[in-house]
């Protein structure tokens, strides 16, 4: 049965839209009106390498079996959707006509699938060691997130790494890194297996006759979606420099020593919350990872652009070592060097 999706931010978005329309199921993206006039006349194009082909692969959303549409929040009606994908920034659901749709999206109790790097606040209340934390400093308006249950509120690990290219259109993804969506369950059952029936579809799909990188794998554990922490701690965030950007290759790799030692520490912080080392992915292979990963975070090339917000997964992991008796002096260094560049961009104007 074709499940009806709607996924607000079609940048990001548009890898997990993909997958569903190749599996069969029609989505609606969410976003501006121009770019959702130009999907709505042309479509998406995702690039993605599949195993043993050595140049990316681009697939037309207007070939794949599922529907696609786009429209602006203003227009989504949401009581035609099974599911609904989280993909934007964080800082971007702060618009006034995002948080018109999420009050929409909490009452009529829709399951969420947040494929963001930062977790809605209501899934951290899933976590039985941050139920009554304080970490609302860590969002750009913790208020969007106040109707939601926390029962409803799924997370994936967003490990696929993927990215605009700035001369092509806004309907263009590069997908630089084909990895897996990792998620959490839901606390409904009936939610769960409409996750698994969508695991399964998208396992399912072949593209003459080869594998398609990128699934969606469920897992029973809160904590699995935590493992891309420590990568965001040790990689993404430390792209962001006092001067200009470094790739997070070289993030990584600059000291591979002090990298290991962050992401070893943020994964004893995610253990102390509950997870298990299972749940977590070892350093070795996301530093194997990180050496194919040549360009800026995206958080450090929004920096870099004058963003006067971006995703705090730092502050938030900051807030959560504080609180649990586990700082890093190295990891508050980063959260002090995204404040200062941050507090500059609105210095700016």
């Amino acid at each position: 049965m074709a499940r009806n999706i709607l996924i607000l931010g079609a940048s990001y978005g548009s890898l997990l839209a993909t997958k569903f329309l190749m599996a069969g199921h029609n989505v609606t993206l969410v976003c501006r009106q121009k770019t959702a006039d130009l999907i709505n006349s042309e479509g998406t194009e995702v690039r993605i390498k599949l195993r043993y082909e050595p140049t990316h692969r681009a697939i037309f959303s207007r070939d794949l079996p599922g529907k696609l549409d786009a429209a602006p929040p203003q227009d989504i009606d949401v009581s035609r959707y099974d599911l609904v994908g989280l993909a934007m920034q964080e800082p971007q659901y702060a618009n006034h006509t995002i948080r018109v749709l999420m009050i929409k999206i909490a009452e009529a109790r829709l399951p969420c699938l947040s494929i963001m790097n930062m977790p809605p606040l209501p899934y951290l209340k899933r976590i039985s060691a941050l139920e009554n934390s304080d970490l609302e400093e860590a969002y750009t308006n913790a208020s969007v997130w106040e109707r939601f249950e926390p029962g409803l509120i799924s997370l994936c690990s967003p490990d696929p790494q993927a990215f605009r290219p700035p001369e092509e259109g806004a309907n263009v993804l590069h997908v630089g890194l084909p990895t897996n969506f990792k998620a959490a369950t839901f606390a409904d059952e009936a939610h769960n297996q409409l996750l698994r029936e969508l695991e399964a579809d998208i396992d399912a799909v072949k593209l003459d006759g080869q594998d398609v990188p990128v699934k969606l794998k469920v897992f029973d554990s809160l904590f699995v979606p935590l493992a891309k922490w420590s990568m965001l701690l040790t990689g993404n965030y430390r792209c962001i420099t006092p001067t200009e950007p470094q790739s997070i290759r070289d993030a990584v790799h600059g000291d591979i020593a002090l990298s290991q030692s962050i992401y070893e520490h943020v994964d004893a912080v995610a253990r102390r919350l509950g997870a298990d080392p299972k749940d977590q992915v070892p350093f070795e292979k996301y530093a194997k990872a990180a050496e194919s990963l040549l360009k800026p975070s995206s958080a450090a090339r929004a920096v870099a652009g004058g963003a006067p917000f971006i995703e705090r997964v730092d502050l938030l992991v900051k807030l959560i070592s504080h609180e649990i008796g586990l700082p890093n002096p190295e990891i508050d260094r980063t959260v002090e060097t995204v404040d200062k560049k941050l507090n500059e961009s609105i210095v700016k104007g």
